[in-house]
């Protein structure tokens, strides 16, 4: 019979096993005043972004309440432009709540080509994957790269936010979640123990 002690001990050593790294992640303040041409929206919204270059992936979460221009038609990230300006989609955010109030989260892989717009991948990217990430990142870290979400009323963009960074962050690793660890040694010695 395996005990708790021993389970907490294999976690606690699974989290130190793991190697730390500094990942990079940029983070927008989304509102209606953040819109080219801005708008009178009262709605609000935060984007955080986490880049994993040695992954090659890029993890968005997304949370927002109070859009009053109807439910999300989409959301993404729009690139390489400088603040103030508008510019063409370059990655959007696949199966987006249709709420007007939520959260989403989605990891993209980064060398998939079909997660950029053909126009980005045409415009920015040289026409492949490689390029189109090329370009997401350098505009990522140029603070040329923007979230928003459209509507119905809002077709242009209810709220939007600049994603700004690049601050990094020290994770083992921001897709592993050890409170899940803990509660399978909790949930693992009730049922042996």
């Amino acid at each position: 019979m395996i005990r708790l002690p021993g389970l907490v001990a294999a976690a606690a050593l699974l989290l130190v096993s793991l190697p730390a790294q500094a990942l990079p992640y940029f983070s927008a303040s989304m509102s209606g005043l953040n819109e080219v041409p801005a708008n009178a929206s009262t709605a609000t919204g935060f984007t955080r972004i986490y880049l994993n270059q040695g992954a090659n992936t890029l993890q968005v979460f997304v949370t927002y309440s109070g859009l009053t221009g109807g439910t999300p038609a989409a959301a993404h990230i729009h690139c390489c432009t400088v603040p103030g300006t508008n510019i063409g989609v370059a990655v959007g955010f696949p199966s987006f709540p249709a709420t007007l109030s939520g959260a989403y989260s989605h990891i993209f892989d980064l060398t998939d080509a079909t997660i950029y717009t053909t126009a980005f991948k045409t415009n920015f990217g040289g026409g492949t994957a490689a390029g189109a990430e090329t370009a997401l990142i350098n505009g990522l870290f140029a603070g040329r790269a923007y979230s928003n979400i459209h509507n119905q009323i809002f077709p242009g963009g209810e709220i939007r936010g600049l994603l700004r960074g690049a601050r990094t962050c020290l994770h083992r690793d921001v897709w592993f979640r050890p409170r899940r660890v803990w509660i399978l040694a909790a949930q693992t010695h009730d049922l042996i123990g």
